[in-house]
């Protein structure tokens, strides 16, 4: 399922790149493609491709993780409900925009499951080891690759 998001994520950024009349540095018609061949072709100086999306793409999951803090409660008193359609949306629209990150830095769906899984056993290891920030390293980040 995952690939399927990330194909299905592809065809819509292609689309809206197409529909916004987008281009890349060269002048030609901007698609995923595009960013992810700058990345594979270590193209990763601020003003290239990848930093650009990566950008764009934090600033919109910020903005979407604001509209998502928006539907939250925190007046314990209050009597009213959340609107439990309306957060899902809104982490879909997170979703969207994470897996156009992903793709931005040379992530694919294999890449991603491969790496939460170290990653995964790195939080678990962090777990059973007291983990604490006086003793927080990244030291064990460094060997997820």
């Amino acid at each position: 399922m995952l690939d399927k998001i990330f194909e299905m994520q592809t065809e819509l950024n292609d689309y809206v790149f197409s529909k916004n009349k987008l281009k890349d540095k060269s002048g030609q018609d901007l698609c995923m493609q595009s960013i992810i061949s700058a990345v594979a072709d270590n193209k990763l100086m601020v003003n290239d491709l990848p930093n650009e999306w990566l950008t764009n793409y934090s600033k919109a999951m910020k903005e979407e993780l604001i509209e998502l803090d928006e539907e939250l409660l925190w007046k314990w008193w209050s009597k009213d409900e959340i609107d439990m359609q309306n957060i899902r949306v809104e982490l879909i629209d997170i979703l969207h925009f994470l897996v156009s990150a992903m793709m931005c830095a040379g992530l694919d769906a294999e890449k991603v499951f491969d790496i939460y899984q170290q990653k995964h056993a790195v939080n678990l290891e962090r777990q059973d080891s007291d983990y604490k920030k006086a003793t927080k390293t990244e030291d064990d980040n460094r060997t997820i690759s």
